[in-house]
């Protein structure tokens, strides 16, 4: 009897959703992974509406400055949160910040083509393009003058690459150059990573491989038994913390970006979880 009320529901759904509207036209079917369902069981069936923001795509060219900065891929992502952005899949080609564009860590995981322009001295020719990912912050310097040394001072938009990327585009010498620039959509390989740390009273949650916008605007974690929708806070960068019982749980994560699209990761975390474990679950395509 199950299996014929489970038909002629989808009937009556293949019916009706066309007449609804249309951000809740596409819905999929979901059997509930914890009660078996479709297996002889009585499951749960969940309605999962699908996301119809269009795409992340290319903005517009706008001017700034670009400078480089020593380090290395483990420190290349300090504001951001990123342990080591080589092993986490950025690789070298990362830049830090100005607090303009930085906007208090949100803009981590963003990514940007940049071309050196106006200065025939020092930009390698061709005017050849940078690919980068944002991982950290260039804070400001209010010592010197935003025309003088305090290059990443409000409102300047500025760019410090990483030194390694920074020779793509310019000579090391140059200093300072001139620069354009446009966000890009991230291309990324597999699905979003979630690794957790912290303890069972301060649970972190570092967000990374995201592609589409790159950026991560809020984030939201659902157990399997106890724990209900629950908004995490930011901590810093990508790194985001609740002081909500995650032990125990089977977690699904739902992850926004600034486009307005999010991605929902039906239990990619198993109940017996450890904490230092990274999860992968779903990207936004």
């Amino acid at each position: 009897m199950a299996s014929v009320f489970h038909a002629l529901l989808g009937s009556i759904l293949l019916l009706v959703l066309p007449l609804l509207p249309h951000y809740v036209h596409a819905f999929a079917w979901q059997w509930d992974r914890d009660t078996g369902a479709g297996a002889g069981s009585k499951g749960k069936i969940h309605l999962v509406g699908r996301n119809h923001r269009p795409r992340f795509v290319t903005g517009p060219w706008k001017h700034a400055h670009a400078t480089c900065y020593e380090g290395s891929s483990g420190t290349f992502g300090g504001a951001c949160g990123y342990d080591d952005v080589v092993k986490e899949g950025y690789g070298l080609d990362t830049v830090a910040l100005s607090n303009v564009l930085f906007n208090n860590g949100q803009a981590c995981g963003s990514c940007y083509e940049i071309k050196c322009v106006d200065n025939p001295q020092w930009c390698k020719p061709g005017q050849p393009s940078l690919f980068v990912t944002a991982t950290n912050n260039c804070p400001p310097n209010n010592q010197l003058s935003g025309d003088n040394g305090g290059w990443c001072n409000p409102p300047r938009e500025h760019f410090d690459i990483a030194r390694p990327s920074f020779s793509k585009i310019a000579e090391d010498k140059a200093g300072i150059t001139p620069v354009i620039y446009r966000r890009v959509p991230c291309q990324k390989q597999g699905g979003m990573k979630f690794t957790i740390t912290g303890n069972p009273y301060f649970n972190q949650v570092l967000v990374w491989n995201v592609a589409g916008a790159g950026d991560v605007t809020s984030v939201e974690v659902k157990g399997h038994r106890n724990l209900k929708w629950t908004p995490l806070k930011r901590l810093w960068g990508q790194k985001w913390v609740t002081d909500q019982k995650m032990v125990g749980e089977k977690l699904t994560f739902r992850v926004r970006s600034s486009d307005g699209r999010s991605s929902t990761s039906w239990h990619v975390v198993p109940q017996n979880w450890q904490f230092g474990q990274t999860f992968q679950g779903k990207n936004f395509a």
